[in-house]
Formats: C-alpha cells, sequence, structure tokens
C-alpha cells in the first residue's frame, strides 16, 4: 500500500459529524510528518464520494482555503451538513476531533 493509499483508508475512517486533523490523519497513516503530503493527497482525491477528504481541517480547526471540490465554502456546507459547527470560522475541536479509533 501506498503513501496516498494509506492516507486515503485513514479518511474514510473518519465518522460522518467528526473531523481529523492534517496531522491526526499523517500519524494514523504511519508518520507525523507526512502533514503537507496528506494535504496533497487530499487535493489529488481520486474518489471524493467515498474518501471524504472534507471532514479534514488544520490543526486550529480551519477548513481549507483551496479544498479541491468547491472551495471552502463548500467545505464548511458539507460539513454543516453532518451538524459540525463552526464558531468564528473554526470548527470546535474538543467537540468534533475524532479519537482515531
Amino acid at each position: 500500500m501506498n503513501i496516498f493509499e494509506r492516507i486515503y483508508e485513514v479518511v474514510r475512517r473518519i465518522p460522518k459529524g467528526k473531523v481529523a486533523t492534517y496531522g491526526q490523519v499523517a500519524r494514523l497513516a504511519g508518520n507525523p510528518r507526512w502533514a503537507r503530503v496528506v494535504g496533497y493527497a487530499l487535493h489529488v482525491n481520486p474518489e471524493p464520494n467515498s474518501i471524504p477528504c472534507y471532514r479534514v481541517v488544520n490543526r486550529l480547526g480551519e477548513p481549507s482555503v483551496a479544498f479541491a471540490f468547491g472551495g471552502m465554502n463548500a467545505q464548511i456546507t458539507l460539513l454543516e451538513n453532518e451538524g459540525v459547527r463552526f464558531i468564528n470560522g473554526r470548527v470546535d475541536l474538543k467537540r468534533y476531533l475524532w479519537s482515531g479509533e
């Protein structure tokens, strides 16, 4: 399994209504230094309907300004449709951060 496949496997496990950070996905995929690689992998996501890349936010809970599938507003809308709420443009990570299990 290559790096991108490992990243996509982790992102597929993020449940509806939860988010993960780039660093968290990197760590769960095998290397905590892959956060930027996670961003690139999600930007070229080959299966956006089955790999929910919109559930990945930065370490501050902010959505991506370069979200590849409709921009930041689309990412916010997709998360809000799952019940994730934003406060001042950020996800409350204490409430919505996925445990990784």
